[in-house]
């Protein structure tokens, strides 16, 4: 992995039909059959219905597995395919999935978080709730049924 490409400060990579300066977003990296991927995609969901239109899936299938996986886990977030060769996946410089990439609006990776990370993914949502003016969401507390860390 090319760690600079994931520091927080480097610039990110673009997205295709993404535009950073219209406000921070969150990418939310995932394969169809990643069973840690499956786990935290609610937990995406749940970032965004708190910063509605702050979160993007960049998933590493075709669309119509992205829109089963979407039916079946309850994604419920824009989806867009990074397919073979994973050009996005690559320009990030993943090594896991899944990833949680915060970019803030002038286009910097801010936090970075791979695999399943609880406090990581409410630090995600701390910090995504700061850049955009927004009240902070808890999207993950111990008792809801998840872990506090998976390694994807």
């Amino acid at each position: 992995m090319d760690v600079q490409t994931l520091a927080p400060g480097a610039p990110a990579p673009e997205v295709p039909d993404v535009d950073f300066a219209q406000g921070p977003t969150a990418l939310f990296f995932f394969k169809v059959t990643c069973p840690v991927c499956q786990m935290a995609a609610p937990v995406a969901r749940k970032l965004e219905e708190a910063y509605p239109g702050r979160v993007v899936g960049v998933g590493q299938d075709p669309e119509p597995k992205l829109a089963q996986f979407d039916r079946e886990y309850g994604l419920g977030i824009p989806t867009q395919a990074d397919v073979p060769p994973y050009p996005v996946s690559n320009s990030y410089g993943l090594s896991v999935v899944p990833t949680l990439v915060l970019v803030a609006a002038d286009g910097t990776v801010d936090q970075v978080v791979e695999s399943w990370d609880r406090e990581g993914y409410n630090e995600v949502s701390r910090r995504l709730a700061d850049l955009a003016g927004a009240e902070p969401v808890t999207v993950s507390e111990p008792g809801d049924g998840l872990p506090s860390f998976r390694p994807g």
